[in-house]
């Protein structure tokens, strides 16, 4: 069909373009996704023309069942880029041509799927998406969509999940536990997360693994060690755990770890001296358990500890108590080369994760189960690993930050 246009009409369309010039682009749009969709007709035609193995109208000869075209239904289909396009997908009689050009099942391109799980793992909600997705990409995606693409993710995330890590050669494990609300069923549960970080003999920084597990349970613990020694982690050449005290995990690491030591956490520590110190009095104990923390060495920090003894026993017996349960394991760190004692002091570096998850996940106030949190987890996961690739243990400027607050 040849298109003819009087040079009024043209002039006319073009005074309209001059008012709204918006209008030439969703012109140019239409255009382009009216001849797209009759591109993939084609392609689909021909298509439907090898299987049958004859062109339209030709005749078969001496075939006793002949299978014909039967005309074609309406569909439509998004593109990345290009938006929703309408096809005629053809049909043959015996309803055996199934095309390859458009999937049966999809109403949109891979591309797309994937666009939308990377904009969901990097803070945008489900809603959210919802709600933008015909602006973005010219269609409609419901929740139901939204999550289904999501959902697609599960598979890759698993085998990460449950990775070989016998390639590993893994040093210090930082460990820790971090709570989420998910949707369990029709109630709405509080569900830990155990976290496991490891540094190689390289000083770099891995996430080992995500399960959920009740952090307040020894049991859970032990079923987690070994997890990642069933993925091949080598027990024998893990030397420390830095934790922050949970009841029985301490012990737990060691029988799994018998080559370990265990480091528990300075921070947290400081915060349950402090808790049980008066209000005038914290600034001046804080500042006497950093002498003690960031002594020069194992002998000068004992040193520091019989003076904070003899100052404090009489009228701090609790929070002398307190340090006096923790210093060995407070310590341990000494063992170990002092370009890294600022890494090991604490579970900063787990605590950092554990901020990123947080961070992510409080939008959603409610994470979609399990599998749900997994995806969100992951995706935090190795976006924290390309930073950490830049800033490995022992090569880290040393510093006094973790302290600063703790008087206050």
């Amino acid at each position: 069909m040849k298109l003819e246009m009087t040079v009024s009409e043209i002039t006319e369309i073009f005074k309209e373009i001059q008012k709204q010039p918006e209008q030439l682009f969703e012109m140019i749009r239409t255009d382009i996704r009216e001849t797209v969709g009759q591109y993939l007709t084609a392609m689909m035609n021909t298509e439907l023309t090898h299987f049958l193995g004859r062109d339209v109208y030709k005749r078969s000869i001496g075939q006793a069942e002949v299978n014909h075209r039967n005309g074609s239904y309406h569909r439509d289909f998004t593109l990345k880029g290009i938006g929703e396009v309408q096809v005629k997908v053809p049909r043959d009689r015996k309803g055996d041509f199934k095309t390859r050009v458009i999937p049966r099942s999809k109403q949109y391109e891979e591309e797309i799927s994937r666009d939308v799980s990377l904009l969901f793992l990097t803070g945008v909600s489900t809603r959210s998406l919802s709600m933008i997705s015909e602006r973005l990409i010219g269609r409609h995606l419901s929740h139901t969509e939204i999550s289904s693409a999501n959902a697609e993710l599960s598979e890759a995330v698993e085998k990460w999940r449950q990775r070989d890590l016998s390639a590993e050669a893994v040093k210090y494990i930082f460990v820790d536990g971090v709570n989420f609300h998910m949707r369990i069923k029709k109630s709405i549960e509080t569900v830990p997360v155990l976290v496991a970080i490891g540094v190689t003999e390289k000083g770099y920084k891995l996430v080992l693994s995500l399960q959920a597990g009740d952090k307040e349970r020894a049991g859970s613990w032990r079923e987690f060690f070994k997890d990642l020694k069933s993925r091949g982690l080598d027990s024998q050449k893990v030397t420390l755990g830095i934790m922050d005290g949970l009841p029985g995990l301490e012990a737990v690491f060691k029988e799994e770890f018998p080559r370990a030591k265990v480091q528990r956490c300075q921070v947290h520590v400081a915060r349950n001296i402090i808790a049980k110190v008066p209000k005038k009095q914290k600034k001046e104990v804080a500042d006497d358990i950093r002498s003690i923390f960031y002594a020069s060495s194992k002998k000068k920090s004992l040193e520091m500890v019989n003076i904070f003894q003899q100052k404090w026993k009489e009228t701090l017996p609790s929070a002398t108590s307190c340090l006096e349960r923790s210093i060995d394991s407070c310590l341990t760190f000494f063992s170990f080369p002092d370009e890294e004692w600022i890494s090991l002091r604490t579970t900063n570096v787990i605590e950092r994760l554990n901020k990123e998850f947080r961070r992510r996940t409080r939008p959603m106030e409610i994470l979609a189960g399990e599998a749900a949190c997994y995806r969100i987890l992951a995706f935090v996961s190795l976006k924290m690993e390309l930073h950490w690739r830049s800033n490995p243990v022992g090569k880290v400027n040393k510093n006094l930050p973790f302290f600063k607050k703790i008087g206050q």
